[in-house]
């Protein structure tokens, strides 16, 4: 529901959940998707994703299409949370950037202990890590 046309325009939506509010910012890519995709909707103002009455999606909703689309791609829907979205962004940005206080800006956190919630490793990949790293000769 955050996802607006004006959202669009400014490349910045400013979403509000659990009486937080934090900026989410569109990259021009992303931006450049959602003008074609509003164009072709002939969407004018408002909600970009709206249901088939015509309100804005809602976090329910997107829960729907994401087990849907898993139940298609044999990935146990059980396992599918729209947040799940959120810790996969910070995953991908940490291994990019390596920062994790600027991931926490992004993420909107006040603690960064928060943000490596989002970020831990597993002992898997640790072991991984280590095997590439050729400690015995």
């Amino acid at each position: 529901q955050f996802i607006t046309v004006e959202a669009v325009s400014q490349g910045e939506a400013i979403v509000t959940c659990k009486g937080k509010t934090r900026t989410v910012f569109l990259p021009a890519a992303l931006q450049k998707k959602l003008r074609r995709y509003i164009q072709s909707q002939k969407i004018q103002s408002g909600s970009v994703f709206i249901t088939r009455t015509g309100k804005p999606m809602n976090r329910s909703n997107i829960w729907r299409e994401m087990k849907g689309l898993c139940e298609r791609a044999n990935v146990a829907p059980s396992k599918v949370f729209p947040h799940s979205l959120r810790h996969l962004f910070a995953r991908c940005f940490y291994s990019i950037d390596h920062d994790v206080a600027k991931l926490a800006d992004i993420l909107g956190h006040s603690n960064i202990n928060t943000t490596r919630i989002y970020i831990i490793t597993t002992g898997a990949e640790h072991r991984r890590k280590m095997e590439t790293m050729r400690l015995v000769i």
